[in-house]
């Protein structure tokens, strides 16, 4: 069976404060299809400026996004489940085209990232402390567990969708902020995924994904946790 995908994006933008926006770069890479050698898109190069302006806006949505509820939160992860089944076979296609695995592979990645999505779900009960009443004696213990603020994974080529929803869903659902940063070689399968996503109208910031070169990320103090 062939695999066909339409690629209407020539250059890959930045998403960050609940919109696209096109970059600067003056370098750009290619996205390889590896059975064609065809030319997919082209990978901005993104600037310090550019990540910059995608950590501030992460960053600027973490006070409300930390105080909303996970009851709530998680109200986005049900959506985002419904939306990956409905577009299952869309993005495995994807996968494919830009990964080079075969489509059986590329459905059982999906499918091992949206059991994330669903354990994700679960945060309202996962997330939860204790406390403990004479730990010592006069003593009392509790413990909660509080989101850090904004997180970001540096994810690779080898899996583009599964090890990405090994960190967006329980980021989100915790109350972080969530930078994702694709390897360069595979990022179109996150960035259809995030064109879908707009769909779900999660608040601005919450969730961006960015292309600027990973030596960019490392040294900011903005960023609480790093996935790479």
């Amino acid at each position: 069976m062939g695999v066909s995908v339409s690629t209407r994006v020539s250059r890959l933008g930045n998403y960050y404060a609940g919109a696209w926006h096109a970059s600067s770069a003056s370098e750009f890479l290619p996205v390889i299809d590896p059975a064609s050698e065809d030319v997919l898109a082209e990978v901005p190069m993104s600037s310090e400026s550019e990540s910059a302006a995608v950590i501030e806006a992460a960053a600027a949505a973490f006070p409300e996004w930390r105080r909303t509820p996970p009851e709530d939160r998680i109200q986005y992860l049900f959506k985002l489940k419904d939306l990956l089944e409905r577009n299952l076979e869309d993005l495995a296609r994807q996968i494919t085209l830009e990964n080079g695995k075969t489509l059986a592979e590329a459905r059982a990645e999906l499918r091992r990232g949206i059991e994330n999505v669903e354990v994700a779900c679960g945060i309202p009960t996962l997330m939860q402390g204790f406390n403990l009443e004479d730990v010592a004696r006069g003593i009392d213990e509790m413990m909660i567990r509080q989101p850090l603020g904004v997180v970001a994974a540096i994810t690779p080529f080898n899996f583009p969708a599964m090890i990405p929803l090994w960190f967006l869903p329980y980021a989100i659902a915790c109350g972080n902020t969530f930078i994702l940063k694709p390897s360069e070689k595979v990022p179109l399968t996150m960035q259809r995924l995030f064109q879908l996503a707009e769909e779900l109208h999660l608040p601005s910031g919450c969730s961006t994904f960015s292309m600027a070169a990973n030596k960019l990320w490392t040294p900011c103090s903005l960023i609480r946790k790093f996935a790479a």
